[in-house]
């Protein structure tokens, strides 16, 4: 540990990507890789765990040796190593966990044990020493979540999707469309040259009484749409996506801006692979200033699965650990392949 600053080394292997990262302190981030599967598994039109981890096991070694040899670090420099132990693909999360015990085992390094959507909720604040209060938005491939966020740690679910979550939404409505996988990326490159008042899609659950989300409603609209008027033109298709996307931004962030009003909070954290949306970013931003609002995306390279925003969790967890006397996770803590936060509905701060 150099001048009282740690240097972490995260793994990250809760899905397809394969990523190493290793953090000084809690902003300089000597690197960061990522090895995507998106390739492999665009042949299956999704993620299949077993491809997933076989490639994994072959990916990740070589990652390590490169992060190594880009940063002239070698493993005596490194004061923690972490990865991610779920949500997530179980036999690709053992491929991540278990190197990282095995590189701190054999250093004689504290382990730290992340959770994966910990690291999407802190990712908006990578680089600040002290996690705000704030509520943050977790939009993803896997997960549409609010929670309540009291400070490192200190976490409470407040709305979820009920079925699928936003980014699974815009895969499917791509498949639908005959768009490679992944697609969401591709709806919101179209939408971009569409009229989003084209079509009118539902807004499942925008007036209920709590802050959960519903998009399985919204996705089959559009098949049922495609069954009865087929697309036949770039301009239609174009305007199809531009609505779709209209409808899930303005559950999005209704529902977000409603309950940061039920808590009594002004800083919201937008995180995961939607959060590059470009229709979402443009609403937020519209409306963060006149509304007092002090809302922060993730940096760029952070929405998709990465092991930066790992490193960044166990650099503040290595921190506390060291104020608290203690050194780490135990070295045999498993995987949790499902989400374990607690849940609530809002309440008032």
């Amino acid at each position: 540990m150099k001048n009282g600053t740690p240097t972490v080394l995260a793994i990250e292997s809760s899905c397809d990507e394969t990523a190493v990262a290793i953090l000084v302190g809690f902003d300089d981030l000597r690197v960061s890789l990522v090895a995507s599967q998106a390739e492999i598994h665009a042949r299956y039109g999704g993620v299949v765990p077993e491809v997933a981890s076989r490639n994994h096991l072959a990916d990740l070694p070589r990652i390590l040796r490169e992060a190594f040899a880009k940063t002239n670090l070698s493993a005596s420099c490194i004061d923690a190593y972490a990865a991610t132990a779920g949500p997530g693909l179980a036999p690709a999360l053992l491929v991540g966990l278990s190197h990282a015990k095995g590189l701190a085992i054999g250093s004689r390094r504290p382990f730290f044990a992340v959770n994966h959507m910990e690291g999407h909720l802190l990712s908006p604040f990578f680089g600040e020493p002290q996690i705000p209060r704030h509520l943050g938005l977790i939009v993803s491939g896997g997960h549409t979540l609010l929670v309540s966020v009291n400070g490192l740690s200190s976490y409470q679910i407040v709305g979820q999707t009920c079925d699928d979550a936003a980014g699974e939404a815009f895969d499917k409505v791509a498949k639908l469309l005959g768009l490679p996988y992944p697609g969401g990326a591709i709806v919101d490159e179209l939408a971009e040259h569409g009229d989003p008042t084209a079509f009118r899609f539902p807004r499942s659950m925008l007036h209920s009484n709590d802050a959960n989300f519903s998009f399985s409603g919204l996705k089959t609209s559009v098949r049922y749409l495609l069954e009865k008027q087929p697309i036949e033109t770039e301009r239609a298709r174009a305007d199809l996506c531009a609505s779709f996307r209209e409808a899930v931004v303005d559950v999005l962030v209704t529902k977000s801006l409603r309950c940061l009003e039920t808590l009594g909070l002004r800083t919201l954290g937008v995180s995961g692979g939607v959060a590059s949306n470009r229709a979402l970013k443009r609403r937020f931003s519209t409306l963060a200033k006149p509304a007092g609002l002090d809302i922060r995306f993730a940096p760029d390279g952070m929405r998709m699965d990465n092991a930066a925003m790992i490193a960044f969790v166990a650099a503040h967890r290595f921190a506390a650990s060291r104020e608290q006397g203690s050194s780490g996770d135990p070295i045999d803590t498993d995987i949790f392949p499902r989400l374990d936060w607690p849940t609530s509905p809002p309440s008032p701060a």
